[in-house]
């Protein structure tokens, strides 16, 4: 990707990114808000990808996907008001949040400007992504993939024992059954 298509994708990912979380903040609907939250972590996750750091951008864009989807279901189902129908805000203590949002970004703005930045040394790894998990886990990595297929199982057992029913338990252990028997009406099996 030449240099000029590199920078347009960046300005336009972090200017989506940036209006992506002042809306979190402007939306009455906890949904929208949620979706809005979504569409900025995703500009970061293309960001990250515009690095070269694809695993991490995958990562990122996989996971926040996923935990603002199921945010967004347990809004709808437990929020009082998940559709914004009355006026709600995001914001508590307005003023004292500006006054604490602004220092913050004139330190750190500060800092980005004044702080010089290291030159870099050597050349990057062959494989920036066996560098960062190397980076990151060291000999560790083994036991991190172990645990997350733990951790997969663990969720499809819960979601298995959560369930009541089976496809077995409607229609009969052969699956002969000419009608399910659901306790309620109107479902898939009618």
């Amino acid at each position: 990707m030449s240099l000029v298509l590199t920078d347009v994708f960046f300005w336009a990912l972090a200017v989506l990114a940036v209006a992506g979380g002042v809306m979190v903040f402007r939306f009455d609907s906890m949904a929208r808000a949620t979706y809005s939250l979504l569409t900025s972590l995703l500009c970061v996750g293309g960001e990250v990808l515009l690095l070269g750091l694809d695993y991490l951008g995958v990562v990122i864009v996989l996971m926040m996907t996923i935990e603002m989807a199921i945010m967004a279901v347990f809004m709808v189902m437990y929020m009082m008001n998940p559709a914004g129908l009355m006026p709600m805000t995001m914001v508590h203590n307005a003023k004292g949040a500006t006054v604490i949002c602004t220092v913050l970004f004139a330190a750190l703005a500060t800092g980005i400007l004044l702080v010089p930045w290291p030159q870099q040394r050597g050349k990057p790894p062959a494989d920036p992504t066996r560098a960062l998990g190397m980076s990151l886990m060291g000999p560790q990595m083994l036991t991190m993939m172990t645990l997350g297929m733990a951790l997969f199982a663990t969720i499809v057992g819960t979601v298995v024992l959560a369930t009541r029913r089976g496809r077995y338990d409607r229609l009969g252990d052969d699956l002969s059954g000419r009608r399910p028997s659901d306790s309620v009406r109107g479902g898939v099996g009618r």
